[in-house]
């Protein structure tokens, strides 16, 4: 049986993936004494006896972390991060395993995973199989739009809107550098700096990510159809990452895949006028952080999916 020990599970993440981990029959996750969660020597001697460690951390205390890992040579365990620290960090794999081919064995085998962040979970998947068929140039001007529910957006946040002070709707990451853009960048395949602003609304989870196009301006002048086709193509219609048929009659709502790992993607759009919208649909706490978390720690541990059992049921 394969063990894993949750470093900061008390956390929306780690409640999560805990919650989606225990009474399994394939696994066993070890918890420290919560007087002790904080203490290096007890962190290490568990870490010595795990299998997996997963971080849900924040960013400095999961590079802490880490080295502490490192100290134990070869008896350190595997790492999944959840936090930002190594997402883009040399020597670690990122840990969206429908992003590419190769991408799941990637995972499997690697030593170190980082699990994406939710926003950038949804972006990837709209635009690096677009990069990769040649649809949109790496270096095309990019505009990306997103709204998600509370939760994501860490202790202050959740406080603020659970205890009225916020308001129905907020603009956020003002600054153009919100903490998704390297890996957005990176993993996107993109050579263009896109334009994020984020946005959260006063509900708890679920999120919409949206990226507008002018067709006139991509170099391959391609149709709605082509993009959906290259969507499809990249996504296999029984996998966690689903491309659906859109309406323009449709109105999206960003909850409908709470309480799932699923993502959805459409793609709207007017020939006569050549523009196009691409839209992602996902759980902020499901494939955006815990749902994904786990499906990591399934490739890196080898067992079956959870998720794919539940679906098959």
């Amino acid at each position: 049986m394969k063990s894993v020990f949750i470093d900061g599970e008390a956390g929306t993440t780690g409640l999560g993936i805990r919650e989606r981990l225990e009474g399994r029959s394939d696994l066993v996750i070890r918890s420290i004494d919560p007087e002790r969660r904080k203490d290096p020597a007890a962190r290490k001697a568990m870490m010595a006896e795990v299998d997996l460690v997963i971080l849900c951390l924040p960013d400095a205390a999961a590079r802490e972390a880490v080295a502490l890992a490192e100290e134990l040579g070869a008896n350190a365990p595997r790492i999944l991060d959840a936090s930002t620290a190594h997402r883009t960090e040399a020597g670690w794999t990122y840990g969206f395993a429908e992003m590419a081919k190769g991408q799941a064995d990637a995972i499997a085998s690697a030593r170190k995973v980082s699990n994406p962040g939710c926003y950038s979970t949804g972006v990837i998947a709209l635009i690096r199989p677009l990069v990769d068929a040649g649809l949109i140039p790496a270096d095309h001007p990019l505009s990306i739009n997103a709204v998600s529910g509370y939760s994501g957006g860490g202790r202050q946040m959740i406080e603020s809107f659970e205890t009225g002070k916020a308001s129905s709707f907020e603009l956020y990451g003002l600054g153009f550098a919100h903490k998704h853009l390297p890996e957005i960048e990176t993993y996107g395949r993109l050579a263009a700096r896109p334009i994020f602003i984020p946005s959260v609304g006063n509900y708890r989870q679920g999120m919409l990510v949206s990226v507008p196009l002018h067709l006139g301006a991509l170099p391959a002048r391609p149709g709605l159809r082509d993009l959906e086709a290259a969507l499809r193509n990249h996504y296999p219609a029984e996998g966690q990452v689903k491309v659906v048929q859109s309406s323009p009659d449709d109105r999206l709502e960003p909850e409908a895949l709470n309480g799932t790992d699923l993502m959805e993607l459409r793609v709207y759009g007017r020939e006569d006028v050549g523009q196009a919208l691409l839209v992602a649909r996902l759980d902020n706490l499901g494939k955006g952080a815990s749902g994904a978390a786990v499906q990591n720690a399934e490739l890196m541990l080898g067992l079956a999916s959870e998720a794919a059992t539940r679906a098959a049921a």
